[in-house]
């Protein structure tokens, strides 16, 4: 039978069981990574597969059943349990669940795609990495890595409302790091990112990379680090470089306004959020150039999707506008109990897992500087660039960052650099400090989101630039 075929079988098994609601999703996964270690490949990983999840609704209950299998009997048979599980979850208590409508919609959705990443060549994509490696190792770093990932998505989805709904989502990235090690230290720098960059898109984007031709930079700038001095201690203006805003966003922003956390639905792994629905619409978040947006519809970013996993469309939505909170990322069941009417924002990372809420594309708009100008109109402060460590409390409003590389900034110039650069603060008061960005925006890919219980991996994009925030305490105190 095909991938729609046993879809609609499990969707019509839980409906007779007595589910007034039923989704279910065919995903079919294939994965290829592959490290290298100065100068030779270290691991090469690659994996497959293909199962059947479905959600069915009974009373308040949800139940979720999966299996690696898509006969017709054994779709059947994960429905009619999805659809005991839901009875069993009803029997407990709790408010009715409602759906915020959608539009049933018979679609197919496909990301853009220039060059298939698993028709490239290992033996091209090896040479990458020992090619980049070796010059890291060979201009003075101890320890030279270089990465790259695939994820190739197929997905069938079918509901019981009347979607069917077929995409196939093409995510690669990838990324390079020298290490060097002194007499009681150890330093690092990376390129592009401290993970790497991804999109959702073709090979074309680590081919854009230039892996290779900035293997040198970052190799002797990690040595020099050994000996830099280290970030002063004290209040002074930050200029935060757009790979660290990202991760901001990420932390301070994007899972504060996931409607879950604040509905206190997800509260086991990494805690609730600071918010209040009580005031959306009305909370000054941060300063006016603040505006971020939720949007799947970006081309290339690795949050990018035609259709979330409940079968909303992709639609773009301010979640902070002129620094006013106005929006958050909801799915159909948190939107009706919140009285929000939009959903679109609920992803699995595999057919086994039952989707939730999750970030898409969340970001800045571009402002209207440039990194230069925000330098030059600063007169004392500290540039930091590439995330080195985070943390961030369980309502992801206090935080402390660590980044790979610091530059002081002395009278509108960027002067020595600085080792060990962290700075520390709480959310809306950070971003209300926020006075100059730039516009030379980069959706910048996280592929490593986690969040639930049993853990699940989400992938996200984040736009952003770099930005000057006033007054914040940076270094860290003797």
């Amino acid at each position: 039978m095909t991938e729609f075929d046993a879809a609609t079988a499990a969707v019509q098994a839980a409906l007779d069981a007595g589910a007034r609601y039923a989704d279910a999703r065919v995903m079919h996964r294939r994965y290829e990574s592959m490290s290298a270690r100065n100068g030779d490949i270290e691991e090469l990983t690659q994996d497959e597969s293909v199962g059947l999840g479905v959600r069915a609704l009974v009373g308040s209950g949800w139940g979720f059943h999966a299996v690696p299998e898509l006969s017709d009997a054994a779709a059947r048979d994960a429905g009619r349990r999805a659809a005991r599980i839901a009875a069993a979850s009803a029997r407990v208590p709790g408010p009715p669940i409602d759906l915020v409508p959608t539009r049933a919609a018979v679609a197919s959705w496909a990301a853009p795609c220039t060059r298939d990443p698993l028709g490239v060549p290992l033996s091209e994509k090896g040479d990458l990495l020992v090619g980049a490696t070796r010059a890291m190792a060979e201009h003075g770093a101890d320890v030279a890595e270089g990465l790259y990932q695939i994820w190739d998505t197929a997905k069938w989805f079918v509901s019981s409302e009347g979607h069917r709904i077929d995409q196939r989502i093409r995510e690669c990235g990838g990324g390079i790091s020298a290490t060097s090690i002194g007499d009681g230290e150890t330093q690092r720098r990376s390129y592009p990112s401290y993970r790497g960059q991804y999109g959702t898109t073709g090979w074309e984007l680590v081919e854009s990379l230039d892996l290779a031709a900035h293997a040198a930079r970052i190799a002797e700038e990690s040595r020099a680090l050994l000996t830099a001095p280290l970030c002063p201690a004290g209040e002074t203006d930050l200029i935060l470089g757009g790979e660290q805003l990202a991760l901001q966003i990420h932390e301070s922003v994007g899972h504060a306004i996931e409607l879950d956390r604040i509905l206190g639905w997800e509260a086991a792994f990494a805690g609730t959020s600071w918010l209040d629905l009580a005031q959306l619409g009305a909370l000054r978040y941060g300063s006016e150039l603040m505006t971020i947006t939720i949007d799947p519809t970006i081309p290339g970013a690795l949050g990018s999707f035609g259709y979330d996993d409940e079968g909303s469309p992709a639609v773009k939505r301010d979640a902070v506008r002129e620094g006013r909170w106005v929006g958050v990322l909801a799915g159909r069941d948190s939107a009706a109990v919140a009285g929000l009417d939009y959903g679109g924002s609920v992803r699995a990372d595999g057919w086994a897992r039952l989707p939730m809420v999750r970030m898409t594309n969340v970001g800045l708009e571009p402002g209207p500087h440039t990194l230069d100008e925000i330098i030059a109109a600063t007169d004392d402060g500290v540039l930091m660039d590439l995330n080195r460590s985070w943390s961030i409390d369980d309502k992801r409003l206090n935080f402390q960052f660590g980044c790979e590389i610091g530059w002081e900034v002395k009278n509108g110039r960027r002067g020595r650099m600085l080792r060990n650069p962290t700075y520390t603060g709480i959310g809306p008061l950070f971003w209300r400090s926020m006075d100059m960005l730039s516009s030379e925006t980069v959706a910048w890919g996280t592929p490593n989101c986690g969040k639930g219980q049993p853990g699940q991996v989400g992938h996200t994009g984040h736009p952003a630039a770099p930005a000057r925030f006033r007054n914040v305490r940076v270094g860290v105190r003797a």
